[in-house]
This record gives C-alpha cells, sequence and structure tokens, in this order.
C-alpha cells in the first residue's frame, strides 16, 4: 500500500486516507460545502452512505438518488465529481472500466476536483493486475448487479464478448493529473469497498 500511496502523489495525486467508510463520509462532508457536485455509479459510495450529508449543504446529481434525464450531464460537468476506480496499480494508475461512458466522463471533465473513493480491496499489483482486477472481479460484479445478460454475469471471468449488454466498453486510466482539473484526490479507505 505504501508504495502505491507514494506513486499516486508522484503521479501529481492528492492522496488522503481514512480509516473507516464512516470517516471518509465525515471528510468528505466537511470539505465539501456549496459547491455543485456529481457523483457516478459506485457501490463504493452507497457504502458510504455520503448522499444526504453531502445534498444538505450543496447541489448534488447521482442518478442513483434522483434519476433524470439531465441528472448525468450535470453530474459531467459538476465543480466537484466523486466516483470510485476499478483499480489503481502499484505505479499510481487509476483505472476505470465503464459501459456507457458517463461515468469515466465524470472524472474527465470536472474542473476543480475530483475524488476517487477507494476501499484497500482496489489497490492492486502492477498495471496488469489492474487491469485484471478491473476485467474480472469488478466488471463481472456490477454485470450481476445490474442483471446484464453476459458471460461475465455467468462465470466471473471476461470473455471480452460482443454482448449488447457489455459494461465495459470504454477504459479510463490516469497516469497522471491531467491538465484542467485543480485537484484530483485519491481518499484510501482501509476497509474492503465496492468491487
Amino acid at each position: 500500500m505504501e508504495k502505491t500511496l507514494e506513486n499516486l502523489k508522484k503521479n501529481g495525486f492528492t492522496v488522503t486516507r481514512c480509516a473507516t467508510a464512516k470517516e471518509a463520509a465525515e471528510y468528505l462532508a466537511s470539505t465539501l460545502r456549496g459547491k455543485t457536485i456529481g457523483m457516478g455509479g459506485s457501490m463504493t459510495l452507497e457504502a458510504l452512505d455520503v448522499y444526504d450529508a453531502l445534498a444538505a449543504q450543496n447541489q448534488v446529481y447521482w442518478h442513483q438518488a434522483a434519476p433524470g434525464p439531465d441528472t448525468v450531464e450535470r453530474a459531467c460537468n459538476a465543480q466537484v465529481y466523486i466516483s470510485s476506480a476499478n483499480a489503481i496499480s502499484e505505479e499510481g494508475y487509476i483505472l476505470n472500466i465503464d459501459g456507457r461512458g458517463n461515468r469515466v466522463a465524470g472524472t474527465l471533465m470536472a474542473k476543480e476536483r475530483v475524488i476517487f473513493v477507494v476501499g484497500r480491496n482496489k489497490l492492486a499489483g502492477p498495471m496488469s493486475q489492474a487491469l485484471d482486477r478491473a476485467r474480472n472481479v469488478a466488471a463481472p460484479a456490477n454485470a450481476r448487479r445490474l442483471n446484464k445478460k453476459t458471460p461475465c454475469a455467468v462465470d466471473g471471468v471476461c470473455h471480452d464478448c460482443a454482448s449488447p449488454d457489455r459494461i465495459c466498453n470504454a477504459l479510463v486510466v490516469f497516469w497522471k493529473r491531467p491538465y484542467g482539473c485543480d485537484t484530483m484526490e485519491v481518499l484510501v479507505v482501509d476497509e474492503d469497498l465496492g468491487y
């Protein structure tokens, strides 16, 4: 873990550590006030149960709490975007696979701050292992959760399928903090969270 966190910092990412999901939720609520916030679909964020605390002091766009035709677009264009990651490699690279592209788009478009909330289970070894984790752990679990008709939902292994329900159509890797985003933060929680 220490090597990964050091490499994240070397790559221009801010790293914050919390011992528990509760502590992470309190951190987010205390540091984000008066902002527009977009939230990506994430079992990690659901585990934090942070939506109500954020919505009490911010305008929050999250399709899981308030579905609507413009929720995804507003979330992607918010001042702050909160998501998780499917994996973080020991080189300090952040990986996310997405089906539609809205969740990864939000991490690319937020102007002031992007926050990736990750449990310790998302920290992988080298890049090849991080990609394997994203494709063979996170994607099949999400396909099952979303009742997708994909081979990975059945057997938990990526088949690089051509199913119309395929949820791994886009891969975004952050090697470094991109231009135009003031802060890209990785909030690491010392618990297993999400897929």
